[in-house]
């Protein structure tokens, strides 16, 4: 049998800024699609009265769920600035390799800054 060419290998790829950013884009706008599940959940708690409000207060008060809530608000920060990225690009500002590129890690550092800022002032103002 003659030796035919193999497809390549994962490994023979380099990081490419512009499938992380678009990938995690649309990871970040489903991850927010499944947390409005959560946030109709506490609505339709609420609206219940008084007694499923406590209810679903203790199930969403879970260390667990408080992380989800961390990674929402981290994927609430990045899509937003990702559609400020684009909404720009369609302007035809930026498309540039080097600016595409510094505008990628920009919104990387701005959405990790912006979650940690968004955090520490929810947990400063439980902790009054």
């Amino acid at each position: 049998m003659p030796n035919r060419p193999l497809s390549p290998h994962l490994s023979v790829y380099r990081f490419k800024y512009t499938l992380t950013t678009s990938i995690l884009n649309r990871f970040t706008g489903a991850a927010l699609s499944g947390g409005l599940a959560l946030l109709v959940f506490w609505l339709m708690a609420v609206a219940d009265g008084a007694g499923a409000q406590q209810r679903a207060e203790r199930l969403l008060g879970a260390t667990p769920l408080r992380v989800l809530y961390a990674a929402l608000i981290f994927a609430l920060v990045y899509h937003l600035l990702a559609g400020i990225r684009h909404l720009v690009w369609d302007t035809g500002r930026g498309l540039e390799r080097s600016q595409a590129r510094r505008s990628a890690w920009l919104i990387g550092v701005l959405s990790v800054l912006g979650t940690l800022a968004i955090l520490a002032a929810l947990c400063h103002g439980v902790s009054r």
